[in-house]
């Protein structure tokens, strides 16, 4: 009979012996949970641009961008620095630029057509497009350059959408017209030349998109 209860005892002391001694953390921890498939990594489109992704919120300096203009309007710096102290006094330092020309015409009706290149600081860039109506006291036509400073956009998606002009913000500025747009938080503040016979020209919208369109709405 002794040897029948000692049996189970003995069993159990040398199942124990080929065992490893398990330590305090060990026993605390849980049995372990298989590990989650991989997530895979999202690729930015072959077709879309590096300025599709995130906007840097890098600023430039009023010193740079009177460099930029001053240089494409062919304009001493001293006249585009009146210009862009007014921008810059009212929305401060912009985070990209569009640099471009544009065409337009009106008779009390007008339309305005332009093209040019938005640029990031750091390099990144892509080229866009405007075009829209504009409705008022307004009559003439001609041909500019512009400079247009942008303000608190993120992503560049958008700027594709209509931005109306701010009524009544047009001024002149040694030869430079400016005037702004705004669409929710984002800013944007064209720099003309050649804009004395389109006075009337902040009345209506931009619609700026990524390929050209004829039809200005």
């Amino acid at each position: 009979m002794r040897s029948l209860i000692l049996l189970p005892a003995v069993l159990l002391l040398a199942a124990c012996q080929g065992m490893e001694p398990i330590s305090s953390s060990q026993a605390a921890t849980p049995p372990s949970q298989a590990e989650p498939a991989p997530v895979p990594e999202t690729t930015v489109p072959p077709e879309a641009t590096p300025a599709d992704a995130q906007v840097s919120q890098e600023t430039y300096s009023s010193e740079e961008i009177v460099a930029e203009a001053s240089k494409f309007f062919g304009k001493a710096s001293g006249d585009v620095a009146q210009a862009v102290e007014k921008v810059f006094a009212r929305y401060g330092r912009p985070n990209a630029y569009i640099i471009g020309e544009e065409g337009s015409a009106a008779v009390v009706v007008g339309a305005r057509y332009g093209r040019g290149t938005l640029q990031y600081k750091g390099g990144d860039s892509m080229p866009v497009y405007w075009q829209g109506p504009s409705v008022g006291w307004d009559w003439g036509g001609n041909a500019s350059k512009t400079v247009t400073l942008v303000y608190n956009l993120r992503n560049t998606a958008q700027l594709f959408q209509r931005f109306p002009g701010v009524e009544g913000s047009l001024y002149l500025a040694a030869g430079i017209g400016v005037n702004y747009q705004q669409s929710g938080n984002i800013v944007l503040a064209p720099m003309r030349t050649g804009v004395g016979l389109r006075a009337g020209a902040n009345v209506g919208y931009l619609h700026y998109t990524r390929k050209p369109s004829v039809i200005p709405f």
